[in-house]
């Protein structure tokens, strides 16, 4: 099985989710059985098959972040020394030529990214039109509504 990269930061987020999942989700999900056990027949109780369904998804989860962190290639990204050329692990400080707005990403992990929080898969159009440029280039992505330019402001691995 090929290695998964993940940030030090992003295993570290992944092994609390895990601990959360196994310490707080598992036993109160094992207490709701408990209780919809307690109410008789189970055949049509709905309580009870929602709590099933939930052990279910918790569990799966549970065994997937397992082989994810077991099966992963941590990467220090401090230790990088790649700038200002954009590698995986980079944050980027970048225009949109078009609007003017500036954004920031960090290229991480699939595993680990979360728009929300400025976290770009590494396979994503965004940071596979970054990787390999430096800063002040232009990148274009190619975007449903077209291509999108983004001057690259700066590059740093912190």
């Amino acid at each position: 099985m090929p290695k998964s990269p993940l940030t030090e930061k992003g295993a570290e987020r992944l092994r609390l989710l895990l601990a959360e999942l196994k310490a707080v989700r598992r036993p109160q999900i094992i207490r709701a059985i408990a209780e919809a056990r307690a109410h008789g027949d189970l055949s049509e109780n709905a309580e009870y098959h929602a709590a099933r369904e939930q052990q279910s998804f918790v569990e799966g989860r549970i065994g997937a972040l397992e082989s994810l962190l077991a099966n992963a290639q941590i990467i220090d990204v401090a230790g990088i020394k790649a700038a200002p050329r954009i590698v995986f692990g980079a944050t980027v400080d970048l225009l949109n030529m078009s609007s003017a707005k500036p954004v920031t990403y960090q290229i991480v992990g699939e595993e680990e990214a979360d728009i929300n929080l400025g976290l770009i898969s590494v396979s994503s159009p965004i940071a596979r039109a970054l990787i390999g440029k430096e800063e002040g280039e232009v990148a274009g992505v190619n975007a449903p509504g077209g291509i999108i330019e983004y001057e690259i402001v700066s590059v740093r691995y912190i």
